[in-house]
């Protein structure tokens, strides 16, 4: 099976590893306007310091949109999931009024019979050291 998917080689591992398969890239978007009544008033607020609670409402209600949507078209494939997820906001208009936020992730299944993983958490990267010998940290 054809797939697209921006996914890692040690994301396909695991995936396969866990007992899942990527199906296709899924996204969702949405383009937003901060409206006259949320620009003035954002506007206004911003003259001072702190939150712009008109904007962060508006950037909230977007992203979910956009998740949402994403989620939507997984679900249409017959997905049990989406790995990956990224999300790109763009600002256009004059001012940066209108927004546009695109989610894109991969969609998987779990395959029919797959068996429960068994995979114990490592380390990556040890952030304190015991013991430094020349510029290796043991």
């Amino acid at each position: 099976m054809a797939f697209t998917s921006d996914l890692s080689t040690s994301d396909f591992w695991l995936l396969d590893n866990m007992g899942y398969e990527p199906i296709a890239i899924v996204l969702g978007n949405t383009v937003y306007s901060m409206g006259v009544v949320g620009g003035i008033a954002g506007g206004f607020k911003g003259m001072t310091k702190g939150e712009i609670p008109q904007f962060t409402e508006i950037m909230y209600n977007a992203r979910e949109m956009a998740l949402g949507r994403m989620k939507a078209e997984a679900e249409k494939l017959g997905a049990d999931g989406v790995v990956g997820v990224k999300l790109d906001i763009r600002s256009y208009g004059s001012g940066g009024t209108e927004m546009e936020i695109t989610a894109v992730g991969t969609a998987v299944k779990r395959r029919p019979g797959a068996a429960k993983a068994n995979i114990d958490p490592t380390v990556v990267m040890q952030l304190k050291s015991s013991k430094v010998s020349g510029d290796v940290t043991q």
